[in-house]
């Protein structure tokens, strides 16, 4: 069909907002690539826009030469790991038993729960919890607190009442148990959403940091986000580093040129790429059919 003149200049200009919308999301973390492979002393003098003035890898090299920080992207991968299988698995079957219609007191524990999530306990009860519990300075205190994600859970329920009764009254009559059902019918069905609740569950324990800064001072423990707001918040990071098991004037030489904003802007997009390539994977979850083909047969 022939456009007409209105509407290829309508088109042109929905397209070059897009194009102007895109550049100005992507542009910062361009201007943080580039300033990663760039030279912090070169850096600080300004004029780094859209390619490296000084291109250098020392920044990269200081970062996977600190013990510090790879202690810390081991914390940070397996803190992800394990907090969402834990709170993936947990939050599913808290979800698919409040789910079930003949629950005893499902509207109470429904209200208790979602009163949660307008108003915590606040910090410091919440700090003298976790203190009893003898979490401080553990590894558990990054995964234990966040096991049930109260809107996890609520959108779980609204998947699992969508889901046909047929398949659990078929279910029952085999003999199947809640958890044969949950295990063997409901979750398998459920790729979809368990896909997508984990990814957001794993982007929030990734990015997290105040939970760690709270309530870790063991910086063997520390995940990479918390060393990197450490990072950002010194102002003698470049003294810090020259601490490093390395002698000689070339290794003084070369640590000069480097500065806090170089350091961190490079242990940031080293922190980003695991879920850059991590979201394609399961980004075809977003769009895939729930329920296609799960009633044929």
């Amino acid at each position: 069909m022939k456009r007409s003149t209105g509407d290829k200049i309508f088109h042109t200009l929905v397209y070059a907002l897009l194009v102007l919308l895109a550049f100005v999301c992507f542009y910062p973390f361009w201007n943080s690539i580039v300033i990663s492979f760039n030279l912090g002393s070169d850096t600080e003098l300004g004029g780094i826009t859209f390619w490296p003035r000084s291109f250098t890898l020392q920044n990269y090299s200081i970062v996977f030469q600190d013990g510090r920080l790879l202690d810390a992207f081991y914390i940070s991968v397996m803190r992800t790991l394990i907090g969402t299988s834990v709170a993936i698995l947990c939050t599913a079957i808290f979800s698919f038993g409040m789910s079930r219609k003949n629950l005893i007191g499902r509207k109470s524990y429904m209200l208790f729960c979602v009163f949660t999530m307008y108003f915590s306990g606040g910090l410091i009860p919440t700090y003298m919890l976790i203190r009893n519990m003898h979490l401080l300075d553990s590894f558990w205190v990054l995964v234990i607190p966040g096991i049930i994600n109260v809107w996890n859970m609520i959108v779980f329920i609204s998947f699992f009442k969508d889901l046909p009764d047929g398949l659990e009254e078929s279910a029952r009559i085999d003999g199947c148990s809640n958890f044969g059902v949950l295990f063997k019918i409901v979750l398998p069905l459920s790729g979809p959403i368990i896909a997508t609740l984990s990814l957001f569950t794993a982007v929030s324990l990734w990015n997290d940091w105040f939970y760690a800064g709270l309530y870790i001072t063991k910086t063997e423990l520390l995940p990479v986000q918390a060393l990197l707001q450490q990072i950002l918040n010194s102002n003698i990071m470049t003294t810090e580093l020259l601490n490093l098991n390395s002698a000689a004037q070339d290794r003084i030489t070369a640590m000069q040129s480097i500065t806090t904003k170089s350091l961190s802007m490079a242990t940031m997009i080293v922190a980003v790429l695991p879920i850059m390539f991590t979201y394609p994977f399961v980004q075809k979850y977003f769009v895939k059919g729930v329920l296609v083909g799960s009633l044929k047969g």
